[in-house]
């Protein structure tokens, strides 16, 4: 009786890290270009045009940065205080950044690291740690799927904005607050520390702008960047947080 030696079945061929990049980027983007809708309001109130738009969020990539920025612009503060306000704001992704660059293979060159830093964002670093190990051409591939439709989604905002009346304009606008609530509250409500930060910004925010005679002076960018500055930094003080993630006892 002969016998024939079965062929050991072959292990099934992985995907280049790029084209899996685009697939697991493009689930980001399709949410990418709804907040981006809302963003692009604003933009447009800041009196930004689409192309403009286009190129701020491209450039910026960041949606609390961005509406900082727009918020900034349409109080016609100076280019400093937008320059600070949206470096305070985006200050978060220097720290992602730095812990993305601590799972990079020792071999990975410098210029494929910025690539990766230029394109750092909330939802693409959650997709990066979720990997056992950072490939660059993987967050190439993500970053290739998601920012274009972030950037088209802002100037759709612009362009609606301009062709919408105005009454529609302005409750679209809302829903821009709304995203931002929808961040927070989810937070706030399990996170006595975040809550009572998101207490404490709209408290001296009221205070800042009504109250206090030396803040009400002040333009409405500076007050952004002074009580972000002064709420953040008394949280981490109060309550620090350990290398763990774990609130410090």
């Amino acid at each position: 009786m002969s016998t024939q030696s079965a062929a050991a079945p072959s292990a099934p061929r992985r995907a280049h890290p790029l084209a899996e990049g685009l697939r697991d980027g493009l689930p980001i983007g399709l949410g990418y270009l709804a907040v981006a809708f809302s963003l692009g309001i604003a933009a447009r109130q800041a009196g930004l045009n689409a192309v403009q738009g286009f190129m701020a969020s491209l450039l910026s990539v960041a949606s609390a940065g961005e509406y900082a920025g727009f918020t900034l612009i349409a109080a016609q503060a100076s280019y400093a205080e937008i320059a600070l306000g949206t470096l305070v704001t985006n200050a978060r992704y220097l720290l992602m950044s730095t812990a993305l660059s601590q799972r990079f293979s020792q071999d990975t060159s410098l210029a494929k690291r910025i690539g990766v830093g230029l394109g750092v964002t909330d939802e693409l670093f959650g997709l990066a740690i979720a990997t056992p190990r950072v490939e660059p051409f993987y967050q190439y591939g993500a970053m290739l799927s998601s920012i274009p439709l972030w950037c088209i989604g802002t100037s759709a905002g612009i362009v609606a904005g301009e062709l919408l009346p105005a009454r529609v304009v302005t409750a679209l606008s809302v829903s821009l607050f709304g995203m931002f609530l929808a961040v927070i509250m989810p937070a706030a409500r399990t996170d006595r520390v975040v809550r009572i930060c998101v207490l404490a910004s709209f408290v001296a925010s009221y205070a800042a702008t009504h109250l206090i005679p030396l803040t009400m002076a002040w333009s409405s960018g500076t007050r952004i960047i002074v009580l972000t500055v002064i709420i953040a930094a008394a949280a981490a003080l109060i309550r620090p947080v350990d290398a763990e993630g774990d609130d410090a006892a």
